[in-house]
């Protein structure tokens, strides 16, 4: 057994050079073995990756079969509620959500996800109402703030995702989303179970934001306070 003489790792019977720093090994009482197997492969392969288009069709197999089997098994056992329904919902947004950004990669397709992703969750939410029998409370108050949160993730792929923005810009414009969702919620539960509009809770949510978006909005502009802001907390 031999030695390389640059970086002393432990050399095999058949290297000709060093597998690690690749220095030539001349060793002139034992000659390199050019017969016998080498004890590692001598060509790079890789594992060919997995068809996307394979993984979307396994997800759609397992999502239609849970949703079926749990349809069959409701209208079988025949009880009086229909938790299927609850299944085959979730089955259905899970498919939303997973296959088609599998399949599309392209970046115009990216407010159609958003919006594809907001219609499989009221989609979902229908389902509830139809075993609950609460059209009602739907229409006037699910359906308006799954509305608004799906205008948020609209306003954030449109300001976010076209392109690049510092970490600061995008703190601010999240918190400050989070005051806007937080007042939206609040006028549609008081108008639902109320009939008028006070504001209380998200007024406080609201200012919170505003105090913390505010600082993040003036540091931004200002390139000293930005850089500082970056060494101490790695931004």
């Amino acid at each position: 057994m031999s030695y390389c003489v640059n970086c002393g790792v432990e050399l095999d019977d058949t290297a000709a050079f060093c597998p690690l720093c690749h220095t030539p090994v001349q060793n002139p009482n034992q000659p390199v073995d050019l017969h016998s197997p080498k004890p590692f492969p001598t060509e790079r392969q890789e594992v060919p990756p997995v068809s996307k288009r394979h993984v979307a069709i396994l997800l759609s197999t397992v999502l239609a079969s849970v949703g079926a089997c749990c349809g069959v098994l409701n209208l079988f056992l025949r009880t009086e509620r229909t938790w299927s329904l609850y299944v085959i919902g979730a089955a259905i947004m899970l498919w939303i959500w997973l296959v088609p950004p599998l399949l599309h990669h392209k970046k115009d397709t990216l407010r159609l996800q958003l919006l594809a992703d907001i219609l499989a969750i009221a989609i979902y939410v229908s389902l509830i109402a139809v075993d609950l029998d609460g059209w009602d409370w739907y229409w006037h108050l699910a359906l308006p703030i799954i509305l608004l949160l799906g205008a948020i993730f609209l306003f954030w792929g449109l300001t976010m995702g076209g392109r690049q923005r510092s970490t600061l810009s995008s703190m601010a414009i999240v918190i400050g989303s989070i005051g806007v969702f937080a007042m939206g919620v609040e006028c549609f539960v008081d108008r639902f179970f109320r009939g008028n509009w006070s504001p209380s809770w998200s007024l406080i949510v609201l200012a919170v934001c505003l105090i913390l978006t505010i600082p993040l909005i003036i540091v931004r502009r200002m390139p000293s306070l930005r850089e500082e802001v970056r060494r101490r907390f790695h931004l």
